[in-house]
């Protein structure tokens, strides 16, 4: 059970890295207390993770360890180009967060729980949940899930700055990816060697990395694409006004007199 908990942990929390659940959670943090925020979480986790170990289970206990490897690996795969797609708040979530008028612990726990039905957290716990202990990866993910939207009240209510959303999105996906192939080669080929396997692993994600920083800049994902130079804006031409010196007054103003 311990080795699920940890393996859980760690998965979810490198999934909810830049998830959207993330900027729910920096959202609300700013308008109500952060413990009332860091429980409703708790709540909407557990209730959700509950549902998703219990699929998971079930689920696992009807397929053949070999094609759980199989299905486990591809979703990691998937996982991963997910988490390099990105994640956005849709506008209704964002209104959710910004006008929500209700008591604070219920307004919240309902935000986070429809906000995680059908994530990619909740997949993540489905697939744990077919292949390893389910009281382990219940817990565990739980705990990832408060953990890395802890991390993200503290940095967005407290420190006041911003994850540095870019690296964080590409080392989650290149993680997803590591897990993902390595599942999939260790079940495709079972007799190779531990070392060949990883061998093997970090050379397709440096092909895929190749291709993928390769491919025209229209068609990579938008983490991959050059930031946009912003020039900055000219700065305005002083003017200087054409002040004339009291020697010069008289002068100008007998040139402005008609002359007879």
């Amino acid at each position: 059970m311990f080795a699920a908990l940890l393996l859980s942990f760690a998965v979810i929390f490198i999934a909810e890295l830049g998830d959207k659940s993330q900027l729910m959670a920096m959202m609300f943090a700013l308008r109500y207390r952060w413990w009332v925020v860091l429980t409703a979480i708790l709540a909407a986790t557990t209730a959700v993770h509950v549902l998703s170990v219990a699929i998971g289970h079930y689920l696992g206990a009807a397929l053949p360890t070999h094609l759980l490897g199989l299905i486990a690996g591809a979703m990691f795969v998937l996982f991963g180009l997910w988490t390099l797609r990105g994640d956005s708040l849709t506008d209704e979530e964002a209104s959710r967060a910004q006008r929500a008028t209700a008591p604070a612990f219920f307004v919240v726990t309902s935000a986070f729980m429809l906000a995680e039905l059908g994530d990619k957290t909740m997949l993540a716990t489905i697939t744990l949940a077919a292949d390893n202990d389910w009281l382990g990866v219940w817990i565990g993910s739980t705990l990832g899930m408060v953990a890395a939207d802890g991390l993200a009240i503290i940095v967005g209510a407290v420190a006041g700055k911003h994850l540095p959303e870019r690296l964080i999105q590409i080392g989650a996906a290149a993680l997803f990816g590591l897990f993902g192939v390595y599942l999939l080669l260790e079940n495709l080929f079972p007799a190779l060697p531990v070392a060949v396997l990883a061998a093997v692993t970090a050379a397709i994600l440096l092909v895929v990395a190749a291709v993928l920083r390769g491919l025209p800049e229209r068609w990579r994902p938008a983490v991959l694409r050059p930031r946009p130079v912003v020039d900055a804006a000219p700065e305005p031409p002083t003017l200087v006004p054409d002040v004339a010196t009291a020697a010069e007054r008289p002068r100008q103003e007998s040139n402005l007199r008609p002359r007879d």
